[in-house]
C-alpha cells in the first residue's frame, strides 16, 4: 500500500487521469448499459471518455506549470 501511495504522490497527474477515467467509463458504462451500442461503438465511446478525463486533467493542471 506504501507502495502505491509512493507512487501516486510521485506522478499525481498520471493517477489523477487513472481515478477520472474510471470513474467516468463506469459512469458512461452504468448509464449507456440499456442502449444497445455494438462492441466497436462501446470501444470507441470509452477511448474518448478516457482521452477527454486526460483532457480535464491536463486542463486543471496548466496552472500548476506556472508556479
Amino acid at each position: 500500500m506504501a507502495t502505491l501511495w509512493n507512487w501516486i504522490q510521485t506522478h499525481p497527474r498520471l493517477s489523477g487521469w487513472i481515478a477520472l477515467a474510471v470513474g467516468m467509463c463506469a459512469i458512461l458504462v452504468w448509464e449507456a448499459r440499456s442502449v444497445g451500442l455494438l462492441w466497436y461503438q462501446w470501444i470507441a465511446l470509452l477511448v474518448v471518455t478516457t482521452l477527454v478525463a486526460g483532457a480535464c486533467v491536463w486542463i486543471i493542471s496548466i496552472d500548476d506549470d506556472e508556479n
